[in-house]
């Protein structure tokens, strides 16, 4: 068995909110169907991904990972997580609004549903002028207030409204109310799970022409009500060089855009990496075999934690990646100073 960057099908998914942008941008034929999320790399048993090269091609990402869940995964991730893989990364194209919404935590949504929260961020890769996006209250209010506004309609009239471009990221921790908006395009990194509690949706039919089921009690019990002072997370970006955007005990997530090869070093996170090729084609080729992958513009790979020591090298002047991984080093650290900090004080 000889491991390699794994690319996938095309995962599309059909939306009443969803667009046409997805299929220009991963070089696919149009359809007639509005396509508003493109499930790059999934392990959720109702879409999983399926492998489209090497000698895995064919096979559902799930049954690959089952069979090497060590060398896939990363040993630590396969203990922390039981050999599952704990994200899921997504290109959504909103055409229309998304509805407003919430997911819950890890605590609730597994008492609830018997499955993990959702904790997530986004990456802007493209917007209208003028597009904004949801994230958070712009100010305190009670559940009474929660509940009369999606009764009269009013519950965007308390939320924090944001006008973005390319290149902004939002991290929406479980609780956050949240919305994509018209004329955006961004990628996904989310915690492997699909329990959405869908508040307001502005009293629109959806693709079966049935108003879409709200989730108000639910919704109540999951939200964070708290106001923060920014919502937008600030960054530093530099050129040919690997610029930390978000770092969560859930994922990390840096981008990179580069007009140089660019070598990644990542075993010591001992996890896969997901690689989204964002701008520009590149391939990547492992440094242990030699091995060379192509991903396109508009497309994402895999690579396994026991190679992940590569190069990225651009093939089209320039490229714009998003890699997301776990960081079990600083989880390890964090682990280490606890335990240091309990025995210091027996």
């Amino acid at each position: 068995m000889t491991l390699y960057p794994l690319l996938f099908e095309p995962n599309l998914h059909t939306v009443v909110w969803g667009g046409d942008r997805l299929c220009p941008y991963k070089g696919l034929k149009p359809q007639d169907t509005p396509i508003g999320e493109s499930w790059e790399v999934s392990a959720v048993p109702s879409s999983t991904s399926i492998v489209s090269n090497g000698e895995w091609a064919g096979k559902e990402l799930t049954t690959v990972i089952d069979a090497h869940p060590k060398e896939i995964l990363g040993e630590s991730v396969n203990k922390l997580y039981d050999g599952k893989m704990p994200l899921l990364v997504k290109l959504i194209d909103a055409k229309g609004d998304l509805s407003i919404q919430v997911h819950p935590n890890d605590e609730m949504a597994k008492r609830v549903h018997g499955k993990s929260g959702k904790t997530e961020m986004w990456y802007v890769i493209d917007a209208n002028p003028g597009s904004y996006l949801y994230a958070g209250f712009k100010s305190k209010i009670s559940e009474y207030e929660y509940k009369k506004r999606i009764a009269d309609g009013t519950i965007t009239d308390v939320l924090a409204r944001h006008e973005v471009k390319a290149g902004d990221v939002f991290y929406l921790p479980a609780g956050r109310v949240h919305a994509i908006c018209s004329g955006i395009l961004l990628a996904e990194v989310q915690q492997s799970s699909d329990v959405t509690y869908r508040i307001f949706d502005y009293n629109r039919p959806g693709l079966d022409g049935k108003p879409r089921e709200l989730h108000t009690e639910l919704a109540a019990e999951a939200l964070d009500f708290n106001v923060e002072d920014e919502y937008r997370t600030i960054y530093k970006e530099d050129d040919n060089r690997a610029n930390l955007i978000i770092d969560s005990q859930f994922f990390s997530v840096r981008v990179a855009e580069l007009t140089e090869p660019f070598h990644r070093n990542l075993l010591k996170y001992d996890s896969f990496i997901i690689t989204m090729c964002i701008k520009g084609d590149f391939k990547i080729r492992i440094r242990e075999t030699g091995e060379e992958t192509t991903v396109r513009e508009g497309y994402s790979c895999l690579i396994p934690a026991a190679i992940a020591d590569y190069d990225v090298v651009p093939l089209n002047g320039t490229t714009r990646i998003l890699d997301a991984f776990i960081d079990n080093k600083k989880r390890d650290l964090g682990h280490r100073i606890t335990r240091f900090l309990h025995l210091s004080s027996k």
